[in-house]
């Protein structure tokens, strides 16, 4: 089992966790190509439910090669999550390095229309040495 990284941050009540890891299976380090998988755990911790609407995220590779990536929602849905749930998907990047970070934000929406961004603290993407 490979190591995985991890990052946590908590906003208005709303704590995101990531847990990274490398996708040997879907690289081609001939080509340049490191697949990584991410499983984002959104879990909220207050009162009211929240509605994620969109995301943000900023990748940066080793070479400090950054790309921002914005849209609506996380794997085509934009969820309600009610106190005390937990929502949870996976989906993956593709760096033309072996390492690299991801950090970025969801835009959260209370029921009074209110809005506030939910840190996504920053997480290494790294393919392990012992691939080398």
């Amino acid at each position: 089992m490979q190591p995985k990284t991890i990052s946590t941050a908590i906003t208005d009540a709303v704590r995101v966790t990531v847990q990274s890891r490398y996708l040997p299976e879907q690289s081609s380090p001939a080509q340049q190509q490191y697949a990584f998988a991410y499983t984002v755990g959104i879990e909220n911790l207050g009162p009211i439910s929240v509605h994620l609407r969109s995301r943000h995220w900023i990748i940066e590779n080793a070479e400090g090669k950054r790309e921002e990536v914005r849209g609506p929602g996380v794997v085509g849905a934009q969820p309600v999550i009610e106190p005390g749930e937990r929502f949870q998907y996976t989906s993956g990047a593709m760096l033309r390095t072996p390492r690299g970070t991801m950090r970025g934000s969801y835009r959260m929406q209370r029921p009074d229309g209110s809005h506030f961004e939910a840190e996504i603290a920053r997480f290494s993407l790294e393919q392990p040495h012992s691939l080398n």
